[in-house]
């Protein structure tokens, strides 16, 4: 088996439903875990596949809020948690880390936490390879690609996290990838400056990189998901799917993805 993806959350900043966390995605592989983003909900929702405390890292796209918001309670389990404190690696901007001090009002708040600060590039997380890579939505914002250590040639995963341009996405994107991808206007016109993706722009990108299955995320629930699966069907030839939580992804050597 490759890797495996699980949802957590795949709400943008606020879901209309209960029972429906922001952007958060579990990675796994021998036995190991690396998140991608922990938007608000999704700590609780990891409850649900493994103690938290196993994480290996997490990586967090940018600096938005329902990308990261879960990082407070993570952070607090970790210390109070348990018999005596745990650790697990974050890779964040650092001044993602000194925003959290200001806030919490405490020197050092995501210490528990400790680990190099994400910039563009590409480094080794237990098992997995991940690529971190700039796009155009807001200040330090990536795209990751991920893969198993020693296999850059097998289908990986991509993750777009917020993108507002969605050719920053090519580079990332290698024949076979699953492309987990923003679509937050889904069908609906865009608003200059807001930086985000239509289903059909995700699509076309995926279509354009030979990416072996595409998984819409980051929907508003008033902008029609349903309409962004269709639209985007219409586009890409191969698998699409909605990320709706608890939705498992293995990506295999062979086609990219299955479900």
């Amino acid at each position: 088996m490759g890797l495996k993806l699980t949802v957590l959350g795949s709400s943008a900043a606020w879901s209309e439903r209960p029972g429906r966390p922001s952007s958060s995605y579990l990675l796994e592989a021998d036995g190991e875990a690396l998140i991608l983003d922990l938007g608000q909900g999704s700590l609780s929702s990891l409850f649900a596949h493994r103690d938290p405390s196993s994480i290996t890292a997490i990586a967090v796209s940018h600096m938005h809020g329902d990308h990261h918001v879960d990082l407070i309670p993570l952070r607090n389990l970790l210390r109070y948690g348990y018999s005596s404190p745990r650790s697990v690696g974050l890779y964040v901007p650092d001044e993602l880390r000194r925003r959290y001090d200001v806030f919490l009002g405490e020197a050092g708040f995501l210490d528990i936490l400790p680990g190099p600060e994400l910039v563009e590039g590409i480094r080794e997380v237990g098992p997995f390879t991940l690529q971190s890579h700039p796009v155009f939505h807001s200040d330090q914002s990536y795209a990751f690609r991920v893969t198993l250590t020693g296999q850059p040639s097998v289908p990986g995963l991509v993750y777009s996290g917020d993108c507002g341009r969605a050719d920053d996405l090519l580079p990332l994107i290698h024949v076979g990838d699953t492309l987990l991808c923003e679509a937050f206007w889904s069908t609906l016109e865009p608003i200059a400056g807001a930086n985000h993706l239509s289903a059909a722009d995700a699509a076309d990108v995926a279509r354009r990189g030979g990416a072996g299955s595409l998984v819409l995320t980051h929907i508003l629930d008033a902008h029609d998901p349903q309409a962004a699966l269709s639209a985007a069907m219409a586009i890409f030839p191969r698998q699409v799917q909605l990320a709706e939580p608890e939705l498992v992804v293995v990506i295999d050597e062979l086609d990219g993805a299955e479900a």
